[in-house]
């Protein structure tokens, strides 16, 4: 008697799983069907004002949810190869919406693709023109002095050398996500721009535009099983509403690459990837030295523990470098999308920016 209730028990428990397998299978080609024949999900939908547009770049403003604001605004930089909706993916999914509950006011300067005229934009273009006339504006409209600079990726790359060389700026504080200082330590960078075999100069010289796909693939075939593997989850997963609608927002901001003007792309393949400069202390801008020392201001430095863009390595010696007495890093578990959106950094990166910001903005 004893050993036929445990059997019973072993029984009902296959026969659940049994079961909530082929359901889930049955959902999995109905879900299928759906997935191949509708549009992606709606993204990037807080509402916003165009403040300013030149060429690629467009500046925004996220108007305010609450009665109570910050005294010191939050200009968000976007990396130039990509969109900004990662900030504001959909409602309750949103950075950006997070913020403004939160009593933030929201500026977002976001890219456009490059003209054939703008082939020549150079790292100049965006550090001594584009974000200082951008931080101007949201000065002028939100009527301060000082303002808050938060870059992601390449966007923390060019917020980090406008404040290297604007050291008696307006900046409150700097605030990077996941931003690349030792390139060195990027080890897919030498793989799809090995020195000895990568003539970028032929290749700025032939395109001027440097096309988004070009730089997706090529980042892709160094991580050629992380595609795959991602299919394979979404296939398993595919009975799960939650997870499908968080899929195709996180593949559909990462495969929306806008192209790069070739001059910017060559600088940043000559100056920051092969001579690694910004690390070693010799980049300059338009002749201007950059000193990462010159950095004073409070800054807040987030790094995502298992990226594989931005390794740990690659990103740590910002904190080390920039001269201010008020630094902290900030590393947290996952990767180098779902440090800024999804489920685990709205439990865990948002607060953490909310907590060290609202203390620095009053």
């Amino acid at each position: 008697m004893a050993d036929s209730q445990p059997r019973e028990d072993v029984a009902r428990d296959l026969t659940h799983r049994l079961r909530t397998e082929v359901g889930r299978m049955v959902q999995r080609r109905l879900k299928g069907l759906e997935f191949l024949g509708s549009p992606g999900p709606a993204m990037g939908k807080t509402p916003r004002t165009l403040l300013h547009r030149r060429g690629t770049v467009a500046l925004y403003r996220y108007h305010a949810t609450c009665n109570e604001v910050y005294r010191v605004p939050l200009l968000l930089v976007m990396a130039p190869t990509n969109k900004a909706y990662i900030f504001d993916l959909a409602e309750r999914q949103s950075l950006i919406e997070f913020l403004l509950g939160c009593g933030y006011d929201i500026y977002v300067i976001d890219w456009n693709a490059p003209t054939a005229a703008e082939r020549t934009l150079r790292l100049e273009d965006y550090v001594l023109d584009f974000i200082p006339d951008c931080i101007a504006r949201v000065q002028a409209d939100a009527g301060v002095d000082e303002v808050t600079l938060a870059g992601y990726c390449m966007g923390g790359v060019l917020s980090t050398l406008y404040a290297a060389l604007h050291g008696d700026g307006p900046l409150k504080n700097l605030v990077c996500f996941t931003t690349p200082v030792d390139w060195s330590q990027m080890s897919w960078s030498r793989g799809i721009a090995n020195q000895r075999v990568f003539d970028v100069d032929r290749l700025v010289d032939s395109v001027g535009i440097i096309p988004g796909e070009m730089i997706m693939q090529a980042i892709d075939l160094q991580r050629p099983a992380s595609r795959f593997a991602g299919r394979l989850r979404l296939w398993d997963n595919l009975w799960n509403d939650a997870y499908v609608n968080q899929h195709r927002m996180m593949v559909g901001w990462g495969n929306d690459h806008l192209p790069l003007a070739g001059e910017y792309y060559r600088q940043v393949i000559k100056q920051l990837m092969w001579k690694n400069s910004l690390f070693e202390g010799c980049l300059r801008v338009a002749g201007q030295a950059v000193d990462l020392a010159n950095i004073k201001v409070p800054l807040l430095h987030v790094i995502a523990e298992h990226d594989s863009l931005v390794p740990l390595a690659c990103a740590r010696p910002l904190v080390e470098k920039v001269g201010s007495a008020d630094k902290h890093e900030l590393v947290l578990p996952g990767g180098h999308v779902s440090l800024i959106a999804g489920p685990a950094a709205k439990k865990r990166m948002w607060p953490a920016l909310d907590q060290w910001l609202g203390q620095r903005s009053v």
